[in-house]
Order: C-alpha cells, then structure tokens, then sequence
C-alpha cells in the first residue's frame, strides 16, 4: 500500500466536488505504473454509471490494452458500491485499497463473500486504510459537501 496513491484519489475527489460532483476519487495503479486518476462524473455526464471506479477502470483497461487488470492496484476514497465491486471482480483487480466506509451503497463484503466460495480463478484483497487524519479529511468533505446541497 502507497499512500500517495491515496493522496493523489483525494486530490480527485476534491476535483469532481469542485464541479458539483459526489467527492469520491480513484486511482490504479500497475507495478508502480498510474493507470489512470479520475473521479465522479455522474452529475456533468448526466449518467449514473460515471462512477470514478467504472472510469479508473475503463481507463486502465484501455492503456493495457486488455479488460484483465490482474496485477492492478485500486485506491478508492469511498468504499466501492455494489455497481463497482461487480466491474472490480469482472476485471480482476488485483487488489482494492478504500479510506471511509459507505454504509448506504458499500459493497466490498460481495466481493468477499463471492471470492470465499472459491468459483473464481482468481483473488481481489479488499483492503480499508486506517488512517485517522486522512479518513477524517475525507469524511469532512463528504459531510461538507452534502450539507451545502441540502
């Protein structure tokens, strides 16, 4: 885990807030390699699947230039939906790095539960930072931002 990875999602969510946009940032990253940085654009797209997983991963998938992400990195600011974790899992994230819980959407108990069956031949390790400051940064922006849309 490399928290300037993490940093650099942040700078991302930051972004997309400025724009009006839910402030959830995502990086990939590929043996040291940044894939792709992008966040939220639901709102500017007008297209509720614009999520800045399903980007990071459009993205990536398009600089590798194949669909399987096997030794891909995701750092995330918000736990992934449910939406997400499906395209994750479809993709073959190697590994999934997230800093604040999403207790509405959160989906990354799927992912577990789907890969501890066995029937995939492969493995994503969902991994929560615990990074006090930097969680409570990100958990202050989320708060700010809806408060300012209600």
């Amino acid at each position: 885990m490399n928290i300037e990875y993490m940093n650099l999602a942040i700078k991302e969510a930051l972004e997309g807030s400025k724009h009006g946009e839910i402030p959830i940032g995502a990086v990939i990253v590929n043996n040291g390699l940044i894939l792709a940085k992008t966040h939220n654009l639901k709102e500017q797209l007008k297209c509720s699947t614009k999520h800045a997983e399903l980007l990071a991963i459009e993205e990536s998938s398009k600089k590798m230039g194949d669909w399987r992400l096997n030794d891909c990195d995701l750092y995330v600011t918000m736990e992934p939906c449910i939406m997400c974790c499906g395209a994750i899992l479809q993709s073959r994230i190697k590994k999934v790095y997230y800093l604040v819980d999403n207790a509405k959407f959160g989906g990354t108990d799927s992912i577990v539960e789907i890969l501890n069956n066995k029937k995939y031949n492969h493995q994503t390790i969902v991994e929560k930072i615990h990074d006090e400051k930097l969680e409570n940064k990100m958990i202050e922006t989320l708060r700010n931002f809806f408060e300012d849309k209600r």
